[in-house]
């Protein structure tokens, strides 16, 4: 209606949006060629001052992060024998904060999908048709709940492992045993043609 956001502030604009969301999904909206260059990376509005702070200290501007000169950051740092720790200390925020603003710095407009493996997939099952019960598959795990794991075996929709099933001995959580990004061997135990559901 209005065209596209200019800055992640604009999303406040948005009718129903307060706050409280905002600050809940500022950091996963990406804006290229915006009004403000720390929009493009997942730094949060919440720590712009400090990324402009740290950008300030190692002699960077705004234009630094557009025109990716920022993916040298950690080698200036070093350059000015700074560590990460001294300098958390030094702008009063936590060290995990800088270190987050640090990796976004490096790689401005990164999408975050393209650090996690493709799944493996077998010539044989190119869609959910051609999955049979007994199946063993290699997937990639892709979203991990209280109650399992959603594995991405390559058919456009991902199954649940339940956390019942994911070891041979009792599992508290689901994130004691895999991960996102795991690659795994997965067994199909049933196909629901009708609800498009994997287990």
């Amino acid at each position: 209606e209005h065209g596209a956001f200019q800055s992640r502030q604009e999303l406040l604009k948005v009718p129903k949006l307060g706050p409280k969301a905002f600050e809940q999904c500022a950091g996963f909206l990406r804006i290229r060629d915006g009004k403000e260059a720390l929009d493009i990376t997942s730094v949060h509005p919440e720590s712009y001052k400090a990324a402009k702070t740290l950008l300030k200290t190692l002699g960077y501007t705004e234009d630094s992060i557009r025109n990716g000169s920022t993916r040298d950051v950690v080698k200036k740092m070093k350059e000015h024998h700074l560590t990460t720790a001294a300098l958390a200390e030094e702008m009063g925020i936590g060290e995990y904060t800088l270190t987050d603003i640090l990796n976004e710095l490096a790689k401005p407009g990164r999408d975050p999908r393209e650090d996690i493996p493709a799944p493996v997939l077998r010539s044989d099952v190119l869609d959910f048709d051609d999955l049979k019960e007994g199946m063993i598959l290699k997937g990639t795990v892709r979203n991990v709940i209280d109650f399992g794991a959603f594995v991405d075996i390559g058919v456009h929709q991902d199954g649940l492992v339940h956390v019942s099933q994911l070891a041979d001995r009792f599992v508290k959580h689901p994130l004691d045993v895999v991960k996102v990004g795991d690659v795994v061997n997965v067994r199909v135990l049933s196909v629901d043609k009708e609800r498009k559901k994997i287990s």
